[in-house]
């Protein structure tokens, strides 16, 4: 039986935070399927199709050194429907801290009510990414500060191209 995994996220953008997750999901899973949450409310800076392709393009050495196969989606609906209807056994959840914790037991359980087949892996951030959250780096360089030190050199040009430069005064 091949074993598929599920990680979503707004990836508005791809940060080294997502990418220690998917590299240790990609390494317990034959199949890891990034669901690429789409939110009406919402206004990203990137497209659906440009996350995807960053996506792809950040986690292509992943692949190739895990044999695990990566891909993308999107949805727009529960996270535990998309992992379904991608036929995922696993769910998999980067945790932060304490408050990460606490919020994702509760989604963990309520996705367990709704799918019992569908588990939930809880992946702690590793310590030299633990900070990083999208919303910060998005928020620094539409504030023209320097994200290098969040995402990898192709995120950083494509957020700096995104972002151009704010009005100072």
């Amino acid at each position: 039986m091949k074993r598929i995994g599920f990680y979503s996220g707004s990836f508005d953008p791809v940060t080294l935070g997502h990418l220690d997750v998917i590299a240790r999901a990609a390494s317990l899973v034959d199949t890891l399927v990034i669901g690429i949450g789409v939110h009406p409310g919402k206004a990203p800076l990137f497209n659906t199709d440009e996350k995807a392709q960053m996506l792809m393009a950040e986690t292509a050495a992943i692949a190739k050194r895990t044999g695990c196969r990566i891909t993308t989606t999107t949805f727009d609906g529960l996270t535990v429907d998309a992992a379904r209807a991608a036929g995922a056994q696993a769910i998999f959840r980067g945790l932060r801290d304490g408050t990460d914790l606490d919020y994702e037991m509760q989604m963990a359980g309520m996705n367990g009510a709704m799918a019992r087949d569908v588990e939930t892996v809880f992946l702690p951030a590793s310590p030299e990414v633990r900070h990083i959250t999208a919303s910060l780096v998005r928020q620094i360089a539409l504030m023209g500060g320097d994200v290098s030190k969040f995402v990898s050199k192709d995120v950083a040009k494509s957020l700096k191209a995104k972002a151009g430069k704010p009005a100072r005064k």
